[in-house]
């Protein structure tokens, strides 16, 4: 029967598609494709990229509508085991491992003319990574999960929910062969590539996950100290200052800063390239933070609102330093205002060009032209509702996802919500916070203030003192620096913080606290995976 088994010789199948270098070369770019398509809308199912980075914790809450059935506004009809997007969340790293374990396998089977022992390591090691930054992500939203090292090309039926600790094992691993055989930063071949930084830096967070805080110190001190990085404290790069004010925090985050090399703060960016690119992809940052102001219909004197940019002789009604936002990911008034009591006025995060607070009509044919956008002054009769008007209209907008007067297409509405600005998916001012973390963990408070103070000054924050030092006050930091970069739902569970600090912060106007329960540490198991599984019985998650 062995004429029925199919040989590919005009085809790729992943019997052949990793021979070469190219091939090889083409894997190592799926495995960066997958991760951005995952966490910035590829797919086009936004609760992922938006709960990933904000919805559901302390910071943010859906503003377009607050008691809609999706983007976590209320954890028990949102977190059910037959939820499609609960799904995605199960379904989506173990796809990526999957990808992995066919890569290694082969360029283990490569044949040994077509690489160095070195190059072949290197490879794997870049591979690997993406395994580790995948099982961080299934064993934080649902703890137990089945450890697959091995491509998988059959149906198999009778996985086993491996404990924790044998997936941090295998974290663990992963990292510790990438840290060994990645190149050095600038040394990578191409920008956005993995590098031992980025290991490091993973690996740390593996660390902190377990509560290792001696090894995460470690971990962290290499990325700070060994491979040249620091924080940026010098103005650097292009510096579009289109709100007329700017300093070293915008830069940061200014179109084309991302990958300079001057950035010493970069770790691992993602690359977005305009769609005229083969391969292009935006990201929908600026359509997911920014609020859809253009909704808001008319002035109190019953003009439109906003008139907009002049493109192909009329007027869109979007502005093209504000974009097209659509208010998926709303701040709580913890992150847009309680986190910068003290310092207000000179915690450069806050500035008015890294938070826009103020808006103001665009419409010359109103008395209200170019004043201040006030509700207050609506009469009664205008009829506005005052959870559109403050959660989906006009609500603090951080800057740092927007790309103002920057628009590349779409011009009729202003790029659409889209952006081609390169993302961090690292960058040191989070090491710094996770080696103060471990300190913490370690009762060390000198040092973790030192670490903590590092990113303070940069941003002319008050200098925090020992007796401030404690896991929240490293939260309400690492919400002032890294809002909507990190996963704070990864950061939230690994505290210890999740339910606590929704309860206490998340201001959802109709759902306060998201009806957050104890259960919802864990995610519950996709009821079709339990389905699948018919040879071994999973129990599912607490609750569900």
């Amino acid at each position: 029967m062995d004429f029925l088994e199919e040989v590919p010789k005009d085809f790729l199948a992943p019997q052949n598609a990793y021979n070469t270098v190219e091939g090889i070369n083409q894997g190592i770019t799926g495995l960066h494709f997958t991760v951005r398509n995952d966490w910035y809308f590829g797919e086009e199912l936004q609760d992922v990229g938006t709960i990933y980075k904000a919805l559901g914790t302390d910071i943010a809450f859906h503003g377009e509508d607050p008691n809609s059935t999706r983007f976590l506004c209320n954890y028990v009809n949102y977190l059910t085991p037959s939820s499609e997007y609960v799904r995605e969340y199960w379904n989506r790293p173990y796809r990526l491992i999957q990808r992995v374990n066919l890569l290694v396998e082969g360029i283990n089977n490569a044949d040994e003319s077509l690489l160095t022992p070195e190059e072949r390591n290197a490879y794997i090691a870049e591979a690997l990574f993406f395994r580790a930054y995948a099982y961080r992500h299934l064993v934080s939203f649902f703890g137990d999960v089945p450890v697959v090292t091995e491509a998988i090309d059959f149906a198999k039926t009778d996985f086993v929910r491996d404990p924790t600790s044998v997936a941090y094992q295998q974290m663990e691993e992963d990292l510790s062969f990438a840290v060994e055989h990645l190149p050095d930063p600038g040394s990578e071949k191409d920008p956005g590539r993995i590098t031992k930084g980025a290991a490091y830096h993973l690996l740390t967070e593996v660390y902190l996950m377990q509560h290792k805080y001696t090894e995460a110190v470690t971990a962290a001190t290499h990325v700070i100290n060994d491979f040249g990085y620091h924080l940026m404290t010098e103005r650097f790069g292009s510096n579009p200052d289109v709100f007329g004010s700017g300093d070293v925090y915008s830069d940061l985050f200014a179109y084309g800063n991302q990958n300079l090399g001057e950035n010493k703060e970069s770790i691992w960016v993602l690359q977005f390239e305009p769609s005229t690119v083969i391969g292009g992809s935006n990201n929908r940052w600026n359509r997911a933070f920014a609020p859809a102001y253009f909704r808001m219909g008319n002035t109190p004197d019953g003009k439109p609102a906003f008139r907009g940019e002049l493109v192909n002789g009329a007027y869109t009604g979007y502005s093209d330093s504000l974009g097209r936002g659509v208010a998926w990911v709303r701040p709580t008034n913890f992150s847009a205002y309680t986190i910068w009591e003290g310092n207000w006025n000179n915690d450069i995060r806050n500035a008015k060009h890294m938070i826009k607070r103020d808006f103001y009509y665009d419409s010359p044919e109103s008395a209200f032209h170019g004043q201040k956008i006030d509700f207050s002054k609506y009469p009664a009769s205008a009829g506005r509702d005052p959870i559109r008007d403050t959660c989906q209209y006009i609500y603090p907008y951080f800057i740092k996802f927007a790309d103002p007067m920057h628009v590349l297409d779409n011009e009729a509405t202003s790029g659409n919500g889209a952006s081609y600005k390169d993302v961090y998916a690292m960058r040191l001012a989070e090491t710094y916070l996770f080696r103060a973390e471990a300190y913490i963990g370690l009762g060390e408070l000198d040092l973790a203030k030192e670490d903590i103070n590092a990113v303070r000054t940069r941003s002319h924050a008050k200098p925090a003192t020992t007796a401030d030092i404690d896991i929240d006050y490293l939260l309400d930091e690492r919400a002032r620096e890294l809002y909507g970069e990190d996963c704070r739902h990864f950061v939230l569970r690994r505290t210890g913080k999740l339910v606590e600090r929704v309860r206490k912060y998340n201001n959802n106007p109709l759902n306060p606290g998201l009806n957050i329960q104890d259960y919802h540490v864990l995610w519950p198991i996709p009821q079709e995976q339990m389905d699948l599984n018919i040879d071994q019985q999973w129990t599912q998650n607490p609750g569900y």
